[in-house]
């Protein structure tokens, strides 16, 4: 049965022929027609990047949750159901109140040009500002600037994580624009976490920064963090942290945990709520090992892995995922969208994995065909064949290596169809 709340969401994707549209008039417009909920949220800690935005995020939440905050928080996109993408005070919001917060703005918007994204996330900060809370995390959709979150005056605290090249033709073709684009989340006098950078990104933001008079918190200047005989160690100026290896895998959760325990020192959180966020956080779908569902059981005696990482940087960490995991014959089952750089993601991984299966995103009209996919691999010297979906390509691979590693990868669209199809 269809629920009420992905009926009104359909008749949203209607408001607006382009997907992506960044000005922020529209949102200006339908928050005031609503109350201004961005003027009665909790104290906002808000977050941009290229990469590690949402790993950063479920840390700082699981960090602050440990002392028993409550925590709005708001993330995209979503994989299995929109639901995931507003959290109100640490529990996914209900369909009861989707549906009442959705169609609130559906009606205040009144058959507007508005874009899907700007719509429901004005429905998200509606819900946020009417539940109490301690704290509201705030996930960058795109960009920063012209992002529809960056509507808070005032936040608590800003953080940018590594900007790397992605959404080109949206921000610009240089790290610099790009930069700029994401330091648009940076306020007058607000701090700012500043996560590892290329020194053309830093430049901008620091630049940014100080013509804002907002403080930085940068990697490398004001806090480092690393990994010793097996330990994730950080120090800043109040003292050094020697805490346990993040729970989520891959040398890169490495520093976005040191942009997460940052942001909690700057919030004045204790060593505990640390030690938490490195050890507590849940994110899905960024490297996760998936161990049951019909999918697991297709795979048989074969590891079956799931990441949504979509750019070059994300390739490059996947690929240093993969080195540092136990030697294992390992095979991509790849679906990417026709917006990617599919060779600057795909290139580090050729040279760690055997094989690529290509597959196109099912119900995803921007998705690349499973032959063009195919042929991008190949372009990069990863051989590669196709399959008509996932299930066969798992098929394909375990009939030719039973104990294989699986690594389903390209899209966090394609992950969100894996989550569906692999439901317990």
């Amino acid at each position: 049965m269809t629920a009420r709340s992905d009926v009104i969401l359909e008749r949203m994707m209607a408001l607006h022929p382009k997907v992506i549209d960044l000005v922020l008039d529209r949102v200006w417009n339908l928050l005031e027609a609503v109350g201004n909920p961005e003027r009665r949220l909790p104290p906002v800690i808000h977050i941009a990047g290229t990469n590690g935005k949402g790993s950063t995020q479920a840390m700082i939440r699981a960090g602050l949750e440990q002392g028993s905050a409550r925590v709005h928080a708001y993330t995209s996109p979503h994989l299995a159901r929109f639901h995931e993408r507003i959290r109100l005070a640490g529990t996914l919001i209900s369909e009861e109140a989707l549906t009442e917060v959705l169609d609130r703005c559906y009606v205040a918007n009144d058959g507007k040009p508005i874009t899907y994204f700007e719509i429901t996330t004005v429905a998200a900060l509606l819900a946020f500002a009417e539940a109490e809370a301690d704290y509201t995390l705030l996930e960058v959709g795109l960009g920063g600037r012209l992002d529809a979150t960056n509507v808070v005056d005032k936040p608590l605290l800003t953080v940018i994580t590594p900007v790397d090249m992605d959404h080109q033709r949206f921000l610009g073709d240089t790290l610099a624009q790009i930069a700029g684009e994401k330091s648009g989340i940076i306020k007058r006098g607000v701090p700012c976490v500043v996560g590892p950078q290329h020194d053309e990104s830093m430049d901008v933001i620091e630049r940014v920064a100080g013509a804002l008079g907002a403080p930085l918190l940068a990697y490398g200047q004001h806090w480092h963090v690393g990994v010793e005989r097996g330990r994730l160690v950080y120090q800043d100026e109040t003292g050094l942290l020697d805490l346990p290896m993040p729970n989520l895998p891959g040398a890169h959760q490495v520093m976005n945990a040191g942009s997460a325990i940052a942001a909690l020192r700057a919030l004045g959180r204790d060593e505990a709520a640390c030690e938490a966020a490195v050890t507590r956080a849940e994110w899905p779908a960024r490297m996760e090992r998936l161990r049951s569902g019909p999918l697991c059981d297709l795979a048989g005696t074969a590891e079956l892995w799931l990441d949504g990482g979509h750019n070059p940087a994300a390739g490059r960490a996947i690929a240093a995922t993969l080195k540092d995991l136990p030697p294992r014959p390992t095979h991509l089952i790849c679906g990417m969208l026709k917006t990617k750089d599919v060779g600057g993601y795909l290139a580090p991984l050729a040279a760690v994995v055997e094989s690529l299966t290509a597959v196109s995103i099912p119900d995803e009209r921007a998705t690349l065909t499973a032959d063009e996919t195919a042929d991008a691999a190949e372009a990069v010297g990863l051989p590669a064949t196709t399959a008509d979906s996932v299930a066969a390509a798992i098929r394909q691979i375990t009939t030719q290596s039973p104990n294989a590693r699986i690594l389903i990868c390209g899209s966090l669209y394609l992950a969100g169809h894996v989550m569906r199809e692999n439901a317990v």
